[in-house]
């Protein structure tokens, strides 16, 4: 591996490629090109530790190491086996495969990623008689396994556990949101840091928290013990831990207020224990309170928020939906309020125009995240936004 011009795909969801587009360039990468869930780029080895260190709306870094074409799984086996996986990991390390598959010739992820297991342990067992160890948990080294039809793309998974398995979470709600997606919100949001920010359901803190690092500048991974580089041969410590320092002596001060509200007790226990374990107890405020019978109390205010499912509170969709829109125009003024929502029917009961949708998936949920703009006096006309 050239590790001054590293090709680099960092994975992302749908609907956030544009925001980690931004990211990337700010971060230092070169040759940005955006995706399908997804941006390549390039970069040396100090920038690949940096954008799994600071990337927000990352979710996995690889690095492709090999790609060739297989038209069926003799071919597929046989160029696997040439590789020169000694390059790339030890025989006393173990390793484990992901597997991505979109073809009519290699239609099942298990099988091709069994076949490329056995090419590798092959490998080891033929050039060294010993073989590695499959961990599928906690690898030593992790490989991805990419089959578009017939091109086959051998990747280094530089991150190992997701990205966004940020290391705050002690609890979590039954309909958390994923913190990638969170953070991704905040930024579509247009939330710097400048003002003041309330999530008014904010169930196990995870916007509050996202929230937070963003005003500080705290790099995403700040709580994170390990990375899937440190294993490599490649490794260079030192300039992991410079990297770390630089970003590190980038924290800021934020002067704002970040507030949550909830009216479940167990959610706001669930919301403290985290912001604790993030050491945000200093940044964010959370407290018992029904957002229908709340005020606006802070100026500027930004509001971003995850209305809860029917799993979590049983609630008269039509019914609570036009509660969030009368609140909204009743007691938020001169507010910036977004939300993000599956139930597009139910959406409309809120009688406001949102000035933006944009169209993000909160797991395999298609949701729309819609803006509302509201004003004192006559409500200005937007044109609706569809992405």
């Amino acid at each position: 591996m050239n590790i001054e011009n590293i090709q680099i795909q960092i994975k992302t969801f749908f609907g956030l490629e544009q925001i980690l587009a931004e990211e990337i360039k700010k971060l230092g990468g070169r040759k940005v090109e955006v995706k399908n869930r997804a941006v390549n780029c390039e970069g040396d080895l100090g920038f690949l530790y940096k954008i799994n260190y600071s990337a927000r709306t990352a979710l996995k870094i690889l690095v492709p190491i090999h790609e060739f074409k297989a038209f069926n799984q003799h071919q597929f086996y046989d160029r696997l086996f040439k590789m020169e996986w000694e390059q790339f990991m030890d025989v006393d390390q173990s390793f484990a495969i992901d597997a991505t598959v979109n073809s009519e010739t290699f239609k099942h992820s298990q099988f091709v990623t069994l076949k490329m297991k056995d090419a590798i342990v092959d490998y080891f067992q033929e050039k060294f008689k010993r073989r590695p160890n499959v961990e599928p948990k906690h690898p030593d080294i992790k490989f991805h396994l990419h089959i578009d039809r017939e091109l086959v793309t051998i990747s280094l998974d530089s991150s190992g556990d997701a990205l966004f398995k940020r290391g705050y979470r002690r609890e979590q709600g039954e309909a958390p949101i994923n913190e990638v997606l969170a953070s991704g919100m905040l930024q579509l949001a247009g939330w710097d840091g400048k003002g003041n920010f309330l999530d008014p359901m904010c169930g196990s803190g995870t916007l509050l928290i996202e929230a937070a690092m963003i005003a500080m500048d705290l790099p995403a991974q700040i709580f994170r013990k390990r990375f899937a580089f440190q294993n490599w041969k490649n490794y260079d410590a030192d300039l992991f831990t410079k990297i770390k320092e630089f970003r590190i002596n980038r924290v800021r001060e934020f002067t704002g207020k970040i507030v949550g509200y909830d009216i479940d007790a167990r959610m706001l226990n669930a919301a403290r224990m985290n912001i604790e374990a993030a050491e945000m107890e200093d940044v964010i405020e959370v407290k018992k309170q029904n957002f229908f019978d709340s005020k606006k109390e802070l100026f500027p205010l930004l509001m971003v928020f995850n209305p809860p499912y029917d799993e979590r509170i049983s609630i008269n969709d039509d019914d609570f939906y036009k509660k969030i829109g009368d609140t909204f125009k009743t007691h938020y003024p001169n507010t910036l309020a977004w939300l993000i929502s599956s139930d597009l029917e139910a959406v409309k009961k809120i009688g406001l125009r949102p000035s933006r949708k944009i169209k993000l998936f909160n797991g395999k949920l298609e949701t729309r995240f819609l803006q509302y703009e509201m004003y004192e006096g006559t409500k200005k006309v937007h044109k609706l936004e569809d992405k």
